[in-house]
């Protein structure tokens, strides 16, 4: 497999990981920042918008796992690959929804 495909599912990870919060809030009903609302003291986005964006998240990452080389979860490469963007999109999610810089 091509070196993009690993590149492109480390990407593909990190988008859904921010999917999850996003769609999380949203079904439990409560209102979450989205990237819509205005950074300087705008209000959160309704759960369904974040419903909503969180699909969206999804169906990206669906499309680039499903489209850029096939992902083989249980290969050593891919596998740390997919685990990185999840760590590293997990750990900046993590300070940028604190209101920690970056």
């Amino acid at each position: 497999m091509p070196w993009i495909a690993f590149i492109v599912h480390f990407f593909a990870a990190a988008i859904m990981t921010n999917g999850i919060p996003h769609f999380v809030n949203g079904v439990c009903g409560r209102r979450f920042r989205t990237p819509f609302v205005r950074t300087s003291g705008g209000s959160d986005s309704s759960a369904e918008l974040n419903v909503v964006w969180g699909w969206a998240n999804f169906v990206v990452a669906f499309l680039l796992f499903a489209n850029i080389g096939p992902l083989y979860i249980g290969t050593p490469i891919d596998t740390i690959f997919v685990a990185a963007g999840v760590l590293v999109a997990g750990l900046l999610l993590s300070r940028i929804f604190a209101g920690k810089s970056v």
